[in-house]
Parts: structure tokens; C-alpha cells; sequence
């Protein structure tokens, strides 16, 4: 599957990087992108690493029924196993900045966007006296950075 970016942007200032096919939940992929959107690199990072650490909670602000509230905050849980995969993505976008030759120290997230993947199945066919296995979905995260 052949992934664009949803976005145009001046090829001189930015920098880009796709994480294609993540194991990871589609609604902590959300918040975490509208968590980290507009933030400098450098903050984002820390972010991540204390997320990953449950030193700091990702807000929630769409997915929030039964989700309970956080020392300082609004509602918000720690998604590790997705923040992971963020802090990959987020890596190579700043690697891809430096080969470029763009201040690392001022690069700032411009775009971060997250869409549905491949959906995998199970054995075919369905049904006839056999268990179904659970599906599993995959997301793709596209991120960029752009100098200030």
C-alpha cells in the first residue's frame, strides 16, 4: 500500500517520516497526535520518554467515557506501547532534519497525522464450526517537522 502525505509543504524547511503499519490502538494514536501537535521537537521528546516512564499522562480530550482524571490535568492514561512507536517516528523525523542540514534545536511539529492501516484477518473462511480470531488493526502515523 503506497502512503501520501495528506499534506504539502516547502521541501527546504521541513523535514518528514512515516511509520507504516503500527500495532497500536487508533484512539491513542489520536490523542497522542493532537497532544504533541505544535510542540518544538526537544519538548515533544520528553514527552514521549516520560510517558513511556508513567511520569506524565496524555490528556484525553475525545476518547474520555470511563476514563478517569489525572493529578493536574483533565482526563488522560498512559499509552505506552503507542508512544513508543511515536518516539520512533518522531526520531526519524529529526535524523531525516539533520541529514538535511536543518537546526535540530529549532525544528517544531507542524503536521502529525495518524490514518487506519491494513486490517488483518484471521484463517478463511469464516465460520464453519471454527473461532474467528480477533482482527487486528494497524495505523500509520505521518509527522512533520519544520525549522523555525
Amino acid at each position: 500500500m503506497k502512503l501520501n502525505y495528506s499534506t504539502k509543504s516547502d521541501p527546504e524547511k521541513t523535514s518528514k517520516a512515516i511509520g507504516k503499519e503500527l500495532h497500536i490502538s487508533r484512539k491513542q494514536a489520536h490523542e497522542i497526535s493532537s497532544a504533541i501537535k505544535g510542540m518544538k521537537v526537544n519538548i515533544a521528546r520528553g514527552f514521549l520518554e516520560n510517558v513511556v516512564v508513567l511520569k506524565q499522562a496524555v490528556p484525553y480530550k475525545r476518547y474520555v467515557r470511563d476514563t478517569p482524571h489525572k493529578r493536574g490535568m483533565c482526563t488522560g492514561r498512559y499509552p505506552q506501547k503507542a508512544a513508543k512507536e511515536f518516539l520512533k517516528v518522531l526520531l526519524n523525523a529529526e535524523n531525516n532534519a539533520k541529514y538535511k542540514g536543518l537546526d535540530a534545536e529549532n525544528l517544531k511539529i507542524t503536521h502529525v497525522a495518524t490514518k487506519k492501516g491494513h486490517t488483518f484477518r484471521g484463517s478463511f473462511p469464516r465460520a464453519q464450526g471454527r473461532a474467528t480470531p480477533k482482527n487486528q488493526d494497524t495505523v500509520s502515523v505521518e509527522m512533520i517537522l519544520e525549522a523555525q
